[in-house]
């Protein structure tokens, strides 16, 4: 058996004296586990780095084996990420959420969204919003996507507001503010405004609040799971951005 594929550097453990054990998102065959010969030499390991872009070659005799990566390096972000604590944890956070996901089981629209994120995570006004909706993708993927394009009640697509915490679909302000203390905030951002610089603090704290219920509702709840530390400490580095741009 032999394939080859993008991937992305999800985590590496140890394995003997000088193999690795890599964990990757590819694009074609999902979350895949395969050894690295000489994962821990001083080459690899600067390329076996969380966030990291690579090609890979997986090989095994049998399809259900783990098998062997043949790895070569395509884009080294997590140099980078080392300056950006918001960068480090936002990997860690990202990598949690994946795991939950089918080993071998392909999700090439979320290999997208997770390298879009990517590109973006150690920049503080664009990573928060990115993160939200990268967390809605991976809601998608396990079956329990949002739906926040019109109005469950009237059809509209205007003044989109609140979110059902039962059903996830959306309804304007007029429909919901009757129901407003029962009812998820919607951040603008995204109901076609942009996420960037600018995006109000109280939009992204909204963002996060709507996708951490349905998580844990559908997610971290029925696995017995707490929600991860990586991503509390995200969300708190996003937060403490926020205060220092408005003292």
């Amino acid at each position: 058996m032999q394939w080859s594929d993008d991937g992305i550097v999800l985590g590496v453990r140890r394995h003997g004296e000088a193999g690795a054990i890599l964990e990757l998102m590819t694009r074609l065959h999902g979350r895949h586990l395969g050894l690295v010969h000489g994962g821990r030499s001083a080459r690899l390991q600067a390329v076996l780095q969380p966030g990291n872009s690579v090609h890979a070659v997986w090989r095994a005799r049998l399809d259900e084996h783990l098998g062997n990566f043949t790895i070569e390096a395509d884009e080294l972000r997590a140099a980078g990420f080392l300056s950006s604590p918001l960068a480090l944890y936002g990997i860690g956070a990202a990598a949690n959420l994946l795991r939950l996901l089918p080993e071998r089981d392909p999700h090439p629209a979320l290999f997208e969204s997770l390298g879009v994120l990517l590109e973006h995570l150690a920049d503080r006004d664009l990573a928060p919003p990115l993160f939200v909706r990268f967390e809605i993708a991976v809601l998608a993927e396990f079956g329990f996507g949002l739906d926040i394009a019109r109005c469950a009640v009237t059809g509209s697509h205007d003044d989109l507001t609140f979110v059902s915490p039962k059903t996830g679909r959306a309804v304007t302000a007029a429909v919901g503010e009757p129901y407003a203390n029962r009812l998820l905030r919607l951040p603008r951002f995204l109901i076609g405004q942009a996420g960037g610089e600018g995006t109000p603090p109280e939009d992204i704290q909204a963002g996060f609040t709507l996708t951490e219920h349905f998580l844990r509702l559908h997610v971290f709840e029925p696995r017995g799971l707490p929600v991860p530390e990586e991503r509390a400490r995200f969300i708190a580095l996003a937060a403490a951005r926020d205060r220092e741009q408005r003292f």
